[in-house]
């Protein structure tokens, strides 16, 4: 009896042909979709000018990128929407303005937004202005209206709930620098101000509880200090001789004090002014410390106040140069004023 005929290998052979053939099309297939995925997350344009765009507050992940999608930021709005589910960031966006750029990649725009990077304005505050000149020059940058700035900064409840002792800000809106972003309201930047205070106020506080100065007295003088020094190394000198003066239950006599006090002043201090009893900030008629601050002292006042030179001074008088002469007795004053200021009105 012959052996069986063995069955043919056709089929084997064509299924093979159709597991290789559709492993072929799946490869291509899989290509065309990360091919297109790469390309929806990557730059539209190979050269643009930057974008300024807003993130508004409480703004969803889906707008934001309908917007950028629609002004040519991103390519897909969809793809920088997945990518920010796959990295888990969706619903962390920060408000704000942003410079962006259709050069960059969805990721890198995503990610200027997700670690708020967004665009500062500088504002310099110099020592020694006062809240409303602050105000006004955060206005002049164009972040926030003055008038608002300055209700925050007269507002009893923001100095309580900032940590100052007083019934304004005025004195703790600390001189500096500082680069801000649209959008904050007055009340976030005045709190930025004090919080920069703050800073300088932990590392002086040791010193100011040593001296039995609270922090509102030591800003006061502070404040008083700043306006009255031309020349940044007589702090300390200018300092003890108020400081004596208070020893000795002495009128401060300031010119800057009285003239704070002095509404619409014209710049023309007078007599009258001197005399006018009426004026919380005039110490020539007033004794002790003024109600508040006149100004916003810098670090080197604050420090000043709390470690003043040692010296029995207990008046000063300017050179006409910026300077200051210093005297421990009236007498000595007396000459000193002779020989600096009256002398100048002689022909």
């Amino acid at each position: 009896m012959s052996a069986p005929a063995p069955a043919p290998k056709r089929p084997r052979r064509l299924w093979l042909r159709a597991l290789g053939g559709l492993l072929v099309l799946g490869a291509v297939v899989t290509g065309s979709v990360v091919w297109a995925v790469i390309h929806a997350l990557g730059p539209p344009a190979e050269a643009a000018a930057p974008v300024r765009f807003d993130v508004l507050p409480g703004a969803t992940l889906r707008s934001v990128a309908e917007e950028l999608e629609a002004r040519r930021v991103i390519r897909s709005a969809l793809a920088l929407r997945g990518i920010a589910r796959w990295q888990g960031t969706a619903g962390r966006l920060h408000a704000g303005e942003y410079e962006l750029s259709a050069t960059w990649s969805a990721a890198r725009v995503l990610e200027q937004m997700v670690e708020g990077r967004v665009i500062t304005y500088p504002v310099t505050l110099p020592e020694g202005i006062s809240a409303s000149e602050i105000a006004a020059r955060i206005e002049q940058a164009g972040l926030a209206p003055a008038a608002e700035l300055l209700a925050v900064m007269r507002d009893p409840a923001a100095a309580a709930a900032f940590g100052v002792e007083g019934t304004t800000l005025e004195g703790y809106l600390f001189p500096e620098t500082y680069h801000l972003p649209h959008g904050l309201t007055a009340r976030q930047i005045a709190k930025v101000l004090v919080e920069q205070f703050l800073r300088t106020w932990r590392e002086i506080e040791p010193k100011a509880r040593a001296r039995g100065m609270s922090m509102r007295e030591v800003v006061t003088l502070a404040s008083i200090v700043e306006k009255e020094t031309g020349v940044g190394g007589e702090r300390p000198l200018v300092a003890s001789v108020f400081l004596n003066r208070l020893a000795r239950g002495m009128r401060l006599e300031s010119d800057p004090t009285t003239i704070y006090g002095i509404p619409n002043f014209d710049g023309n201090l007078k007599r009258v002014h001197l005399e006018d009893e009426t004026n919380a900030w005039n110490t020539y008629r007033i004794a002790g410390l003024p109600p508040t601050p006149i100004a916003s002292p810098g670090a080197a006042s604050l420090r000043a106040v709390v470690d003043p030179a040692e010296t029995d001074y207990l008046f000063f008088v300017s050179r006409n140069d910026g300077s200051h002469v210093f005297a421990s007795n009236f007498a000595e004053h007396v000459n000193n004023v002779n020989r600096f200021q009256r002398s100048r009105s002689r022909p």
